[in-house]
């Protein structure tokens, strides 16, 4: 611990001398908009092209959009919440270590019409392409991020973007995630990579997209612990003495680069081209000498090609000092039988899939991107691989979109519809609708949606699987529907939310291998708040507040409570280049009946037998930055004292004490 205490120390004073970094501009600059929707500030352009660097002057002006989305953002440099920064939201457990499997203590089902495989308990790993960032940048950036824990954890986080030409981005993104775990064979590996790239023709009619993506997710899996009532008996805190139920044979490695002997091998890799053609109006700006050639797109012909391929794979395999698996296990523990002349087990599910939408777009307004209507159509071809046959699949789909953001920006619009006309998924569809309202900048703003899934259930469920999966009757299509209503005013440092949701036809695992849906309907409420508190000059309190009930026997385990608090000192310390955040946090859920986990085919299954009670997780922490730097120590777990472990469900323990020490570092080239 006091290694840990010197390298924090050496750390701040080290970074207090540094006199490189950049001043991310943050704020909403005075812009003029462009013809393509990007801001231009002409009081800082000599030409139609980004302006030579300055050496005496160490700034940076930089902006994303996610993909499919036109609202510009700016980077986030705050470093009170580490969440923001850590690839599980605080929301979410795993089996026990980084990159094990997670869920969520609250209630986000997937509202998503159309095919899908089911395989979902490490999607929080996941590069997904809706949460690509397209940048326009004044100089090339990199953020470089490495983070240490207890037990040779680790997480290394690249990212770069730069402009070639002020109509030329591209950038790449870089994760890897390496844990080995407390417990026997909880190894975790993850790789994930994405690339894109983004250029608008001169004449800023025509412009196209590419970007690929790829997700290598790998982790064992050890079935729990044997005997939970040992936990509190360990004879020197080493929770690897235990007897896990799976892959005990396995040998202990810390190295990243060993190969998953029993467990999970997720794949998967994204390609998206989308073109586009404007047709419209000319213009320029002249200020100060300097002309500014504008384009305001009134229709757009848009096509986007998307390739997706996926892999999941559960192996349990000898070879290495490893037998291969124990039948005697996995009869006792797991009700699945394993013929004595087998020495190794293996599911294998492989997709593809191609997908081609055409659509048209329509900007009634020339300078307001932020205003259009989309229709659409699309073809999507499907191709399921098991161990014993392939099958071909398809689909037509419409699509239509309405967004309107006033230029007052008083009044944001967004509604959407898309209709599964024929093939496989005929019949599903999703229309959701949303209203925001900024009522003041003393009041806040008002947001009010509804949204409304008709699905096919997954794959998974419907015998389309090489996975063990039993199920005795065939399945309708589910459908959900989601009323919500959020106010938010960032003056008082307030948000209220609530959800409800009518869910019908629901699919789930009763058991490890058994697939059922619930006829009957039922009804999901959840309330939060989340409010700043100041508690003295420099001190503050955040909170967080979750409250869920569901309606009835409904097949869905949810904690009534979930809550988040922190107590923390945030100031500078009287360093004008430090910005420090320091205190506790506090993480509790009530006590309620945990879903179980399969680990054989990767699902959470309800069971309404067996009650977890935990503890409150306790953190303690230091966070600060000094200009570019960032850095976040953290002690957590420190509940877990005395061999005190929490439960994420039956036979799974959580992490003991962890300790943190993680590094983000801005550079401007």
């Amino acid at each position: 611990m006091q290694f840990y205490k010197q390298a924090c120390l050496f750390l701040i004073i080290v970074c207090s001398f540094a006199n490189n970094g950049f001043a991310q501009r943050t704020g909403t600059p005075p812009v003029t908009i462009d013809g393509t929707g990007r801001p231009v500030n002409p009081s800082r352009v000599k030409t139609d092209s980004l302006r030579h660097r300055d050496q005496s002057e160490d700034s940076i002006t930089i902006y994303y959009r996610y993909f499919d989305s036109t609202r510009i953002r700016y980077l986030d440099s705050s470093i009170n919440d580490f969440s923001r920064r850590f690839p599980l939201p605080y929301y979410y457990e795993s089996n026990g270590t980084l990159g094990n499997a997670a869920r969520s203590y609250l209630f986000d089902p997937i509202m998503k019409p159309g095919f899908d495989a089911g395989f979902h308990a490490y999607d929080i790993y996941r590069f997904k392409i809706e949460e690509t960032k397209i940048f326009q940048t004044t100089r090339p950036f990199t953020e470089l991020g490495y983070l240490l824990g207890s037990k040779a954890e680790q997480m290394i986080h690249v990212l770069h973007t730069q402009n070639r030409k002020s109509n030329l981005n591209f950038g790449f993104e870089y994760r890897f995630i390496n844990a080995p775990g407390a417990f026997r064979n909880q190894f975790a590996s993850h790789n994930n990579f994405r690339f894109h790239t983004y250029y608008n023709s001169t004449n800023r009619r025509y412009s196209i997209y590419f970007i690929m993506q790829s997700n290598r997710l790998r982790s064992s899996e050890n079935g729990g612990v044997v005997d939970e009532t040992k936990m509190s008996q360990l004879a020197f805190d080493n929770p690897f003495e235990l007897e896990t139920r799976l892959g005990n044979g396995n040998r202990f490695n810390r190295s990243p680069f060993i190969s998953i002997k029993t467990g999970n091998d997720y794949k998967d890799n994204t390609f998206v081209i989308r073109q586009q053609y404007d047709f419209g109006q000319k213009d320029s700006v002249v200020t100060d000498s300097t002309v500014i050639k504008l384009f305001y797109p009134r229709i757009r012909l848009q096509h986007t090609f998307t390739y997706s391929s996926a892999k999941y794979h559960f192996k349990d395999y000898s070879g290495s000092g490893y037998d291969g698996p124990d039948s005697v296990s996995y009869q006792d523990y797991l009700d699945y039988t394993i013929l004595s002349s087998e020495d190794s087990l293996e599911f294998v599910d492989r997709w593809r899939i191609f997908n081609n939408e055409v659509s048209i777009i329509s900007y009634p307004q020339k300078n307001n991107l932020n205003q259009f209507l989309k229709l659409g159509a699309a073809l999507q071809n499907i191709r399921g691989e098991y161990s014993q046959t392939t099958e071909n699949l398809h689909n037509i789909l419409g699509v239509a979109e309405y967004r309107n953001r006033t230029r007052n920006q008083v009044w944001d619009i967004e509604a959407s519809g898309q209709v599964y006309l024929n093939g496989y998924n005929a019949g599903d569809y999703i229309g959701q609708l949303n209203l925001k309202r900024q009522l003041g900048k003393r009041m806040g703003s008002l947001e009010l949606g509804f949204q409304n899934v008709n699905k096919t259930p997954a794959a998974i469920f419907t015998g389309r699987t090489d996975f063990e999966v039993r199920t005795s009757s065939s399945f309708d299509k589910e459908n959900q529907a989601r009323l919500f209503a959020r106010y938010e005013n960032l003056k008082l440092g307030l948000r209220l939310t609530g959800r409800y949701h009518i869910i019908s036809n629901y699919t789930y695992f009763d058991s490890f291998y058994h697939a059922k849906q619930e006829s009957t309907i039922f009804n999901i409420l959840h309330i939060a708040a989340e409010k700043r508190f100041r508690l003295s000059r420099n001190f503050y309190w955040h909170t967080e507040v979750h409250l869920q009930q569901a309606t009835g026997n409904a097949p869905i385990n949810l904690p009534f409570l979930f809550t988040r608090n922190r107590i923390a000192y945030e100031g500078s310390l009287g360093f004008r280049n430090l910005n420090l955040a320091t205190g506790l946090e506090l993480r509790y859920h009530s006590p309620y009946k945990a879903d179980n986990y399969s680990p054989l085919n990767g699902q959470f299954v309800y069971q309404d037998t067996a009650t977890i009670s935990n503890l409150p997780q306790v953190n303690i922490f230091l966070h600060f930055r000094i200009k570019s730097f960032k850095a976040f120590a953290r002690l957590e777990n420190l509940n877990t004292l005395g061999n005190r472990y929490n439960l994420v469900t039956n036979h799974y323990p959580t992490m003991s004490l962890w300790f943190r020490l993680g590094i983000w570092w801005g550079f401007v080239n």
